[in-house]
């Protein structure tokens, strides 16, 4: 009777730990395939986009944004580097909630890959003599969707500034001081580059850029970070 009862509650113990284990291994594999959404989003929206500057004809950094790349015929490049990227990002903050303690962390960067993808859909008009063959000087009115990018990207760049900065806090907390003062720079870069740009002072598209494009290569290394701890 006791071999018996030994053997059934073995089996069953057996028969339970089957059953969880391809359960976890699948939970495991879900969130690095969030992680890698996170880890590459913003290298690839980096790179399509200096790529485009440095190549397309008429574009200068130091005078235009890099959104203005969504117009002209080869537009559609940047607006889909946008809607990729911003989704890439949106899934990448549910692997974050998963690997950080924050609850705000990931739901800001959800936000600003929402903003992101609204940046896309909603195109800046042309000015400036971009594209090629604009007149100079910014256009007597802005069209509707020119509001839309701009209030996309207010929206998509406050959540990026404050993402930083909360993990900045979560940082500090754990005693990784490091970490936490990149945070906190990268953090106040993008908020002084944009509002240097919104100010309209010299050169406020490349500061904004240089103010930008490196917090979101914080917040992809460190879902790097945990994708090589996992």
């Amino acid at each position: 009777m006791t071999a018996s009862v030994t053997t059934t509650s073995s089996t069953t113990a057996s028969s339970t730990t089957a059953t969880v284990a391809p359960s976890a291994a699948a939970s495991s594999a879900g969130t690095r395939v969030l992680l890698i959404c996170a880890a590459v989003s913003a290298p690839l929206w980096a790179a399509v986009s200096l790529i485009q500057a440095a190549t397309r004809a008429g574009f200068d950094l130091t005078r235009h944004p890099l959104s203005q790349l969504s117009t002209g015929s080869l537009g559609w490049l940047q607006i889909t580097n946008f809607l990729v990227a911003g989704l890439l990002t949106v899934i990448g903050a549910a692997g974050l909630r998963r690997v950080v303690r924050s609850k705000w962390a990931p739901r800001l960067v959800r936000i600003n890959g929402l903003g992101m993808m609204a940046a896309g859909v909603f195109v800046m008009d042309p000015a400036d003599g971009f594209p090629a063959g604009t007149p100079a000087g910014m256009p007597a009115s802005l069209s509707w969707h020119s509001y839309g990018h701009f209030a996309s990207g207010t929206i998509a760049f406050a959540a990026l500034i404050a993402a930083c900065y909360v993990l900045g806090r979560e940082f500090s907390r754990d005693g990784d001081r490091g970490r936490a003062i990149v945070s906190r720079i990268t953090g106040t870069a993008t908020l002084v580059g944009n509002l240097w740009a919104m100010t309209g002072g010299k050169a406020g598209s490349l500061t904004l850029a240089l103010g930008v494009i490196p917090s979101m290569l914080w917040i992809s290394a460190l879902a790097a970070r945990h994708l090589r701890r996992r």
